[in-house]
């Protein structure tokens, strides 16, 4: 890890650990206040003042953590996050961790549910909104941050919930070059995170945990980024046959990468697998490149889709026109606009798996292929 010099004083953190929901015993989810302690352990052994360590928790009842903190709540956590954390000007560093329960909404915005959360009325804190707050002169300090998130991002539309996730606006503000985030997910679109209740500890969680106590001599300033996302990286792949490790997505060093065990792609299905591998290529997910990227395809294909904001339904809509021919242009054209190796390799497997397996159910029952 390459040390760099930081002013302790300097040095936040938000540190979010939920157990407990007032949904009930159901949500019940041993082990994100356990994993908080953990880290402001490590923060405050490392010089960080108490104050300086915002720690929301809601442990499970009759549960009482050894350090002080405040209610999980969403009025509390969005005071600090919109009014506290910003008022800090001269703050250097910024640690953001949130263990709990999520769902990806319908807009591809990862909502994360606070402690008050009920069956009627799912409070939430909007993870992509807060994420694009902090990049805004809305906050004029904390040029470093990492966030670091165990949740799950199953998609809200699966979960059959009766009523549409409430809405969590954030202050605009005028955007910012000066803000560096790197991000670490321990899941992807529709997918699960892993957690052990038996240790109480999310995996993902124990996993940072465990490379950042290995790395306390550089805390408590942000680990080397490029550094501590690569072994991230290689650790998740390491426990893919230990745990339920699906899916992780680090963003930061300037680029954006996805750790997914290969011992969990089987159990995908061939359609989902191939839309997973189109929207983890960054081109494909920017509205304008993704328009670009379908026009360059064969107007049979191109001139038939209607574009819309949600990446994954304009990559649904995409498959499911597709021959072999225009699948294998599809690879070439988007791995054309993106560098990534393993996601290109993923790529053409899942569209060669997704056409084969689809056309061959088609004549099977007497069906024309795409």
């Amino acid at each position: 890890m390459k040390a760099r010099p930081v002013d302790p004083s300097r040095v936040h953190a938000l540190i979010v650990g939920i157990d407990s929901y007032a949904a009930g015993g159901t949500w019940d989810l041993p082990g994100p206040a356990h994993d908080a302690v953990r880290l402001y352990h490590l923060l405050h052994g490392a010089g960080v003042p108490a104050a300086n360590l915002r720690v929301h928790l809601a442990p499970l009842p009759g549960e009482t953590p050894p350090v002080p903190y405040r209610p999980a709540d969403h009025e509390t956590l969005r005071a600090a996050l919109v009014e506290e954390l910003p008022a800090v000007t001269d703050g250097q560093d910024l640690w953001v961790w949130w263990g709990g329960h999520g769902v990806l909404d319908r807009d591809d915005h990862v909502r994360l549910f606070t402690m008050d959360a009920t069956v009627r009325d799912k409070r939430n804190i909007d993870l992509d909104a807060a994420m694009k707050h902090y990049r805004t002169d809305a906050v004029p300090g904390f040029h470093r941050q990492l966030w670091a998130i165990d949740a799950c991002e199953t998609f809200e539309e699966e979960l059959a919930f009766a009523r549409r996730l409430p809405t969590d606006a954030f202050p605009d503000g005028r955007r910012l070059l000066a803000h560096q985030q790197a991000e670490l997910r321990a899941a992807g679109p529709g997918r699960l995170a892993a957690n052990d209740p038996a240790r109480r500890t999310g995996v993902f969680s124990e996993l940072l945990l465990t490379l950042l106590g290995q790395r306390a001599d550089g805390l408590p300033g942000l680990p080397d980024e490029e550094e501590f996302c690569a072994a991230a990286r290689a650790q998740v792949r390491a426990v893919a046959g230990e745990h339920p490790l699906s899916y992780v997505r680090i963003r930061g060093a300037g680029r954006e990468d996805v750790a997914a065990p290969r011992a969990t792609v089987a159990g995908k299905g061939l359609l989902r697998r191939a839309v997973d591998a189109l929207v983890d290529c960054p081109a494909f997910r920017d509205p304008v490149q993704r328009r670009a990227l379908i026009d360059a395809l064969p107007d049979r294909v191109a001139g038939r889709l209607r574009y819309g904001d949600n990446a994954r339904i304009d990559a649904m809509n995409l498959l499911n026109g597709l021959d072999e021919d225009t699948a294998a242009e599809l690879h070439e054209i988007v791995t054309g606009a993106d560098d990534d190796p393993a996601r290109a390799t993923e790529l053409k497997a899942a569209l060669t798996e997704f056409v084969h397996d689809r056309d061959s159910r088609k004549r099977r029952r007497g069906l024309p292929p795409a």
